[in-house]
């Protein structure tokens, strides 16, 4: 089974039954880069459509689950979170091979470097971290009971259980031994912040390319890719983009703001960007900040090791699979630099 295509007749089929207002010949274009779920552009009678599919193969356990990003982006359409309208959900494998969710063509900008260069202005680049900023607090200030999503993750300390879930998931697809994973693997748990309570939605993978932009405005149109999503800490998210920023200017296909002069940019710093986040969500102090950025280096490069064995197996979604993969090591290394 290959989920880098589509069976279109068969989806046609699928489509003209539970898609309404769907019509004409069906075509699909499979987008460039994402690790993890195959995404198309489908095409039909002048509409357009986004396919998000499970990949093939032998998959670690509770990945790729897209019924539940399906769930979670139509929980929060009537929310102040951007997303896309959903449309369906098929959780029949016969008909293209896995389960799958139709959602809205969102026709924005995706901003792939840190720096912005694209933008002319410093006021343009500021008013896109605060963008990101403000949809950020206003996704951790969602009252999930009220839209459904009560029982979306495990009640407990969220860092405990993903310390646990992402060291099985780096077990299941350890393919060579890696000191600075080991390191991190002993120091996290034995570090653990006391639980304090705080449990919100959290997206998993929150960074600048995994959010499109208003064509013109400096507005978050859609927040995209929510396989990662949960019930947890807050913190997981904001320390997630601050980790992201501090890798190298390019290396291997991630690229962070490392040696990047931000305030000639107009690019905020991390102290600047989280002070703004702990007003809009109310927060006094963020304590134990460095053990967050080594949990998210860690789960990044767990991530990314999972990218790398489905790379040898042969079903990882993207051609760049092999440069991510080879982050693994440097990541967990720049994790280990953050202990103090």
């Amino acid at each position: 089974m290959n989920t880098q295509t589509l069976d279109i007749a068969s989806l046609q089929t699928y489509l003209e039954a539970n898609l309404p207002g769907f019509s004409g010949e069906l075509s699909a274009e499979k987008f460039p880069g994402g690790q993890s779920n195959p995404t198309f552009k489908l095409s039909a009678g002048g509409q357009h459509y986004v396919l998000r599919r499970k990949p093939s193969g032998e998959l670690l356990k509770s990945a790729h689950a897209v019924d539940r990003e399906y769930r979670v982006i139509s929980a929060l359409r009537d929310t102040d979170v951007p997303v896309a309208k959903t449309y369906c959900l098929c959780e029949d494998d016969s008909v293209i091979g896995s389960m799958f969710y139709v959602m809205e063509y969102m026709d924005g900008r995706v901003f792939w470097d840190p720096t912005l260069p694209e933008l002319e202005s410093n006021e343009e680049r500021a008013a896109i971290y605060d963008e990101m900023n403000r949809v950020l607090a206003n996704l951790h200030n969602v009252d999930v009971h009220a839209v459904g999503l009560g029982d979306f993750g495990r009640p407990g300390n969220y860092f405990e259980r993903q310390i646990s879930r992402w060291t099985k998931q780096y077990r299941a697809s350890e393919t060579e031994h890696s000191p600075a994973m080991e390191k991190l693997i002993e120091w996290l748990p034995a570090n653990l912040p006391e639980d304090d309570g705080v449990v919100s939605l959290v997206h998993g993978d929150y960074r600048l390319d995994n959010v499109m932009f208003h064509k013109t405005e400096p507005r978050i149109i859609a927040v995209l890719d929510w396989e990662l999503s949960t019930l947890g800490h807050p913190l997981a998210d904001l320390s997630y983009q601050c980790m992201a920023w501090a890798l190298p200017r390019v290396d291997q296909g991630l690229s962070g703001l490392g040696g990047v002069d931000r305030a000639a940019l107009g690019i905020p710093t991390d102290e600047e960007y989280v002070a703004r986040y702990c007003e809009r969500t109310g927060r006094e102090r963020i304590d134990h900040w460095n053990f967050y950025l080594v949990f998210c280096f860690f789960r990044l490069a767990a991530i990314l090791q999972g990218v790398k064995k489905r790379a040898m197996i042969g079903t990882a979604s993207s051609a760049e699979a092999d440069s991510r993969a080879a982050m693994v090591e440097p990541l967990a290394e720049f994790g280990v630099s953050y202990i103090n």
